[in-house]
């Protein structure tokens, strides 16, 4: 029986995708951003076993050498996270399609669709499938929050399945976003104008550092997608770095003020996008 790795599942976002939604954020990710809000979603826990004994609530064990989370006793305070040296977690629940399903269920009455998100969801496409599949069945939109990371040329059926993606351009510049990444963009640009071709990007978004090519990059992005404007309302969503939760040896990064942040929405507007919005 398929199983995928899950973080978490927010039930009601207003965030990831049109009305509310319920967000499953999956574990693992291809990418490794140094200035990701979310390290422990990176990696897949090792079972090193150091967390454990730092657990206040003993909430982990280890059986058969494997940490054991017991989401009972848990109290979230993310000791184990804050311990681990790996940029992974221990809190992690392992779903098959119909213990989501049940979840979605739950909610089902005061939402409109599930975001897949992550991590990267599409590194568990073949679940997401399945999930997608069952979903639809019940009148859900689906929609999937990538980095583009993973060539979408090569999983058409999560493709065609899904209603809409939100894809991150973490930066145009090739050796920048390498730089940001750990990965050259060939693939993210090239999944940005396949959806975009096909009228499936919902929404992009673009995470800015003071003294980082913001600039070129908004002009670049927008440019790129200025041609598929006239067929489609793409979303931008311009947002501001934030320092929190991101690992202590990148935390000396500063936001763009409002002054910056104004003159990269008036390119994105120069450029002919009308949905912008900065966070």
């Amino acid at each position: 029986m398929n199983k995928a790795k899950i973080n978490k599942i927010i039930d009601m976002s207003v965030v990831d995708g049109p009305g509310n939604r319920t967000a499953i954020f999956f574990q693992g990710c291809n990418f490794n951003c140094f200035y990701c809000h979310n390290p422990e979603t990176i990696n897949h826990c090792i079972n090193c076993l150091e967390c454990i004994e730092k657990c206040p609530e003993k909430a982990l064990d280890s059986v058969n050498n494997k940490v054991i989370w017991d989401s009972v006793k848990c109290v979230d305070c993310d000791k184990c996270i804050k311990t681990c040296k790996y940029d992974a977690s221990p809190k992690i629940y392992n779903m098959t399609v119909e213990d989501v399903l049940k979840r979605i269920e739950y909610n089902r009455p005061f939402i409109k669709g599930i975001t897949a998100s992550g991590g990267e969801c599409t590194l568990q496409s073949k679940f997401l499938v399945e999930l997608f599949k069952e979903t639809t069945k019940i009148g859900l939109t689906n929609f999937v929050d990538t980095n583009g990371g993973v060539d979408l040329l090569e999983e058409r059926e999560i493709v065609e399945i899904a209603d809409k993606f939100i894809l991150d351009i973490k930066a145009m510049d090739r050796d920048e976003h390498f730089s940001i990444t750990r990965k050259y963009n060939d693939v993210v640009i090239k999944n940005v104008k396949y959806l975009a071709g096909l009228g499936k990007l919902y929404e992009i978004r673009t995470v800015v550092i003071k003294g980082i090519n913001n600039y070129e990059t908004i002009d670049s992005i927008t440019k790129l997608l200025q041609p598929y404007l006239e067929n489609q309302d793409i979303k931008y969503k311009i947002t501001r770095y934030r320092p929190f939760g991101v690992r202590q040896e990148f935390s000396n990064h500063e936001p763009p003020d409002d002054e910056e942040m104004e003159k990269l929405k008036a390119i994105a507007v120069n450029n002919g996008f009308k949905s912008i919005i900065l966070v």
